[in-house]
C-alpha cells in the first residue's frame, strides 16, 4: 500500500472516531469518550509504526563489520 494510501485512510478513520467523539460529547455521554481515549492512541501508535515500518530508509548505507574473535592467549 503506498504511503498516501495509508495517510488517506488514517485521516478518514481519525476523522469519523473524533467525530463519533463529538457527537457523544453533544449527546451528554462523557462516559464513552473516557473509554475511547485508550483506543484512539493506541490506533495513533499503531499506525506510526506502521508507517515508520514502511518508509524508506533515510541516510547512507554502512557495509556491516564482522565481529571479531575474543582470543583467549592475549
Amino acid at each position: 500500500m503506498a504511503l498516501k494510501q495509508i495517510l488517506i485512510i488514517t485521516v478518514v478513520v481519525t476523522g469519523l472516531v473524533l467525530a463519533w467523539s463529538a457527537v457523544m460529547a453533544w449527546l451528554g455521554q462523557t462516559v464513552a469518550i473516557a473509554s475511547l481515549a485508550p483506543v484512539l492512541g493506541l490506533t495513533v501508535v499503531q499506525i506510526i509504526r506502521a508507517v515508520r515500518a514502511h518508509a524508506p530508509a533515510s541516510g547512507r548505507r554502512v557495509a556491516a563489520v564482522p565481529d571479531e574473535e575474543d582470543d583467549a592467549d592475549r
